[in-house]
């Protein structure tokens, strides 16, 4: 992953060239990044998912985080970065079967296994409706250590701190990556990749309207 290009830009968004992941965070430059939430209806209660990063991961290493999340590839277009719901989780969806939720700029610094880094991203944020079942997921090792679902409304009182923590119930990676083992997970806010929770509240709140 270390040698992947991206598109760098300055704080306008114009154009600077490429440079590799590594040079990327070392040196926060702006890149592009899409972020898709996958949601789905049980009567009437609304589920959420989300996934738990991997410990490798140069960036918020073991952290819940979006369901599916990646960086653009040098030249690669946002529809196209629609192939990170494939690669990550297996799920096949077309672009249009997106709902746009927005976009938002992140500018994080921090240290992983004492290396510093600057994560200066501009992320286009979509939900999707997908009913397949947890146990039919594909996680990419490298990336996905598990995916997880929990109730929409309690995670969102979760992010406003009318509760302490939600539970998930979800599917993990074996030892041998191999296998997908079912569990239940209590899941508390500060476990999540730290954003300001505003984007987290905002983002499940629009998740109402997927259809």
């Amino acid at each position: 992953m270390a040698d992947e290009l991206f598109d760098i830009y300055d704080e306008q968004l114009r154009p600077l060239g490429t440079a590799t992941r590594a040079e990327t965070h070392a040196n926060g430059y702006w890149h592009r990044s899409f972020h898709c939430w996958l949601t789905r209806r049980e009567g009437n209660r609304r589920f959420v998912r989300f996934q738990l990063r991997q410990a490798g991961k140069d960036t918020n290493p073991g952290c819940y985080d979006i369901t599916a999340a990646g960086h653009l590839s040098a030249g690669e277009t946002i529809r196209e970065a629609i192939r990170e719901l494939e690669e990550e989780l297996g799920v096949s969806a077309s672009f249009e079967q997106l709902m746009p939720l927005g976009q938002i700029r992140e500018n994080v610094s921090g240290e992983v296994n004492g290396k510093p880094f600057i994560d200066r991203e501009v992320s286009d944020v979509f939900g999707l409706v997908c009913e397949l079942p947890l146990t039919e997921l594909l996680l990419q090792p490298e990336e996905v250590a598990g995916v997880y679902e929990a109730d929409l409304d309690e995670l969102i009182a979760l992010f406003e701190g009318s509760l302490s923590a939600v539970s998930a119930s979800g599917v993990e990676l074996g030892d041998q990556n191999e296998q997908l083992t079912i569990v239940q997970r209590s899941v508390s806010a500060k476990q999540f990749v730290p954003r300001e929770f505003s984007y987290y509240t905002s983002v499940l709140q629009s998740l109402r309207g997927c259809t």
